[in-house]
């Protein structure tokens, strides 16, 4: 026996006599070579013990290295590729073609010493454990109800994408089968090959659509039902070509492979689902599984592995199913999350790497196979997009959308690997036709993106609407809201805020809840945006990941239990460099009046603020520059909590500087003060130059004065108006609108410079004030009453002001909302196209973002402002 086994356990090229198997039943190829293993070979003595023995010749170590490798690889490529906007598995295709035979490969010493051919039982094995847990999640993922809810478009999209392709490759390959299926079982050949071209890679599909921006679209939705179902027609179609691939197989044996699958089913959906069901139902609410209850389950995908392995079909189909049968929500979002970061992050890129490894492109000699194979796969892919583009004609879909739908359907991935790689293992494909075929759906998954974002464009419209802000609105009219939430820690003082704005049947709030969530790649985010990307209300809550559904239930809860108030809640998954874009888009379709973002600080046990995610600040500054309503930030220290909830009275304080955020602020504040429960305290700062004429603004000489309910309501007309006439008309606007009312209290400040503003500020009765309302740009650009704060700022989102009142300097403990007016323009915004080499989203919510040159400048103080408009210009007329 020594003499048979090497002593390094290299590997040993002899010739096998061409005998049966008894494990498979299939001849053994005479020109594989035969690996010899030592089962002393697992583990070095370590590299001190002086017998020169390389660690890389002993299998664990050897694999490590591997798996680092690898690993390091496909995370590298992936950096690369993300400017390109391409999915991972591109990425992990890629990694393995680079270290296989066809690059790194070439050279003998990293072959013999990284990538041995002793090694790769040992990878394969752990690659393929990997690859039936990821089916095991693909199967979660899907839900088994998509087919009966996605409609007839999609179901015939599905049908035209799956059997035009799958017969133009039959055909294709049939006629030039001399030519490309030369040394393999041609009826074989033929069934994997169509197979292979007529799959969707449903897991890829949904990251392109979502890192594109079109997953909660009418396109995205079809392309999504359309790809599951096509996906779970391909492993139909996979397990009856495994079945009756076999060379050397009867018509009996199989038709008893066919009738066993078909049994496994039967006994996955009849007995495993509803024990599922009942295991769901005995987890306590608000609980998750238990170690032993994981545990079981997970050791349920190897069986079913073993089980479909055993009766002949390959076992990521059992994984696969058993997943499929799994209730989506609370039990199937746990899982995802126990699994899904080690299995695609570590697992699933070796089973690319096994790919690549076999992938080698000098065995692509033969001109005439190459050229035919890949016609072949060009007919099959144009007959996809076709058949695609006639489905969508019928159903009247634009003739863009109609390409975009056809190449999204086009998109290739882990299920066509896997078909090759089966058809390779059972010697369906030689080395030259698999090759060719991975090569060749690699090229055709980098081309999805960039021709759907060139063919799809939005359509021209009219991208303004005027109830922009609050200002331009009546006080007591319908308000539309988009509420933002990160976690379900910004929910309470979010609804705590929706209270305060007074919703009631004579001033309905219409929110729209909107949950946001990053995009990682990680299933669960994409259960969240398939799940809640059109409208959660009509969608189960058992197919929400668990933080969604909570941050649902409690808004539902509120609309519940307060009158006036109606809500849709809504989920957005995007990166968050991206993700204003995403919300500018919404507020812009939803005609939303008043975006509301939370601090991406939150407060902790001794009063302070830590940062949640340092991403956040980075979306609201993004959101602030490119809205296209007015926005506000809503710093929470202390609204949140019950106390302040169930308090009877609520105590608000108004610090008005001037300029267009401040009069928006104060219209947010007049919505407020209706609510019987609120007192306002409005404080205007005033720079000592500044020249009171007629009436002051403390409350004793207001209230003494002339009865201003005589007075004529103020117009909006910004035509040659100053920012201090604004100022005034809308002040005295409020006024006449308010007069003798108790709860508002009113009071002057002069100040003029940076130290005597934070001076009066801390010198208010701040213990008593619940929140305070400030403007994101108080007053005129570079005005000494701020200027000096505005060098110190440690979070610019919130202005001078509103940073000086979050900051760990500032002793009061109370939370804080930050206004910034969208400057709507009176003349109506004409219908722009897009230009067809610009991003379509960032041209489409620039459009929607247009701000009027003249009050923005006025505002902002640019030099070319004139001396008679200036802030505090003489003969302007005070109060």
């Amino acid at each position: 026996m020594a003499s048979t086994v090497a002593p390094l356990n290299t590997d040993l090229d002899v010739p096998v006599s061409t005998t049966d198997q008894t494990s498979g039943g299939t001849a053994a190829n005479p020109n594989v070579p035969v690996v010899c293993y030592s089962n002393l070979m697992m583990t070095a003595n370590g590299m001190w013990q002086g017998d020169g023995v390389n660690p890389l010749e002993f299998s664990l170590p050897l694999f490590i290295v591997q798996v680092a490798v690898i690993v390091a690889t496909t995370r590298l490529l992936v950096v690369l590729l993300r400017p390109f906007r391409q999915p991972r598995v591109i990425a992990e295709i890629l990694a393995g073609v680079l270290l296989g035979p066809s690059l790194l490969g070439q050279n003998q010493v990293w072959a013999s010493m990284v990538f041995p051919l002793r090694s790769l039982l040992t990878l394969e094995t752990v690659a393929h454990l990997g690859l039936l847990y990821f089916l095991f999640l693909v199967g979660l993922e899907m839900d088994i109800d998509v087919i009966r809810k996605s409609g007839k478009k999609a179901l015939f999209v599905a049908v035209a994408g799956m059997a035009l392709p799958f017969c133009m490759g039959i055909a294709t390959s049939f006629i030039f089968r001399h030519q490309v299926s030369r040394n393999v079982h041609q009826t074989s050949f033929l069934l994997f090959l169509g197979v292979a071209l007529s799959v969707t890679a449903f897991p890829v599909l949904a990251r392109i659509l979502a890192e594109i921006k079109l997953l909660n679209t009418d396109l995205g939705r079809t392309a999504m039902s359309a790809a599951i179902v096509n996906d779970m027609c391909a492993w139909i179609l996979l397990a009856l070509a495994i079945s009756i691939s076999d060379v050397n197989s009867t018509a009996i044996s199989a038709l008893w492979v066919l009738l066993s699958g078909v049994a496994f089913v039967v006994f996955c959906i009849f007995a495993v689902r509803p024990a599922m069901w009942w295991l769901v139902r005995r987890i306590p609410e608000g609980e998750t599984l238990s170690e032993v209850q994981v545990t079981l389950i997970l050791t349920g995908v190897m069986l079913a592995g073993a089980c479909t392995d055993a009766i002949g079909i390959h076992s990521v189909f059992g994984a696969f199913v058993y997943g499929l049968v799994i209730p989506s929500g609370p039990l199937g979002v746990t899982l995802i999350e126990k699994l899904e970061d080690f299995v695609t992050g570590l697992l699933l890129p070796l089973f690319f790497a096994i790919s690549g490894l076999r992938t080698d492109v000098t065995k692509m000699r033969d001109p005439v196979t190459v050229g035919l194979l890949v016609l072949v796969f060009v007919m099959a892919s144009f007959a996809k997009i076709m058949g695609t583009i006639i489905i969508a004609a019928l159903y009247t879909m634009p003739f863009r959308e109609g390409i975009a739908l056809g190449f999204l359907m086009n998109t290739r991935g882990l299920v066509e690997m896997i078909v090759l790689n089966i058809g390779r293992d059972k010697e369906v494909l030689d080395n030259e036709s698999f090759a060719v075929l991975v090569m060749v759906s690699v090229v055709m998954t980098v081309l999805v993106t960039p021709v759907v974002l060139s063919v799809r464009r939005p359509s021209r419209r009219l991208v303004g609407y005027k109830r922009r802000n609050l200002q331009r609105i009546r006080h007591d009219s319908e308000l539309r809201m988009l509420a933002c939430v990160h976690t379900t820690r910004n929910v309470p003082s979010v609804l705590s805020l929706l209270e305060l704005s007074n919703p009631s049947k004579r001033s309905p709030i219409f929110i729209y809840a909107l949950h946001l969530v990053e995009l990682t790649g990680r299933a669960s985010n994409m259960l969240a945006a398939a799940a809640a990307g059109a409208s959660s209300r009509t969608t189960s809550s058992s197919s929400l990941p668990a933080a969604t559904e909570h941050i649902f239930n409690a808004f539902e809860n509120y609309e519940r239990c307060t009158g006036g108030v109606s809500i849709q809640t809504l989920a957005a998954v995007s990166p968050y460099q991206s993700m204003h874009d995403d919300v500018s888009v919404l507020a812009e379709d939803k005609h939303v009046s008043l975006i509301v973002i939370p601090f991406h600080k939150q407060q902790t046990v001794d009063g302070g603020m830590e940062p949640i995610n340092p991403s956040i600040k980075g979306f609201n500054e993004s959101l602030l520059a490119a809205s296209p309503c007015s926005v506000t930030i809503l710093v929470d220290r202390g609204l949140s909590a019950a106390a302040a909830r169930m308090s009877a009275e609520h105590r608000i304080a108004l610090l008005f500087f001037g300029g267009p955020d401040d009069r928006e602020a104060l219209a947010y504040a007049w919505r407020m003060v209706e609510h019987p429960g609120v007192a306002l305290t409005i404080v205007r700062f005033l720079p000592p130059e500044y020249r009171a004429a007629a009436r002051s603004f403390s409350d004793a000489s207001y209230r003494s004065g002339m009865d201003p309910r005589a007075q004529a309501p103020m117009s909006h007309s910004t035509e040659g108006k100053s920012e201090l006439q604004m100022d005034e008309e809308y002040l005295s606007e409020f006024r006449v609108k308010n007069h003798g009312n108790p709860a508002i209290t009113y009071a002057d400040r002069m100040v003029s410079n940076s130290e005597e503003t934070v001076a009066a500020i801390r010198g208010m009765d701040n213990s008593t004030q619940e929140l305070y309302i400030v403007g994101h740009r108080p007053g005129e650009a570079g005005s000494p009453m701020t200027a000096a704060l505005e060098d110190w700022m440690e979070s610019p989102e919130l202005g001078p002001i509103g940073d000086m009142l979050v900051s760990s300097d500032f002793s009061m403990a109370v939370s804080v909302l930050v206004v910034q007016q969208y400057v709507v323009v009176d003349a109506p915004v004409a219908a722009v196209p897009v230009p067809s080499g610009s991003d379509p989203v960032r041209q489409y919510v620039g459009n929607a973002n247009q701000r009027p040159p003249a009050a923005s400048t006025a505002y902002r103080g640019s030099p070319a402002s004139s001396t008679t408009n200036s802030r505090w210009s003489s003969d302007t007329v005070g109060f």
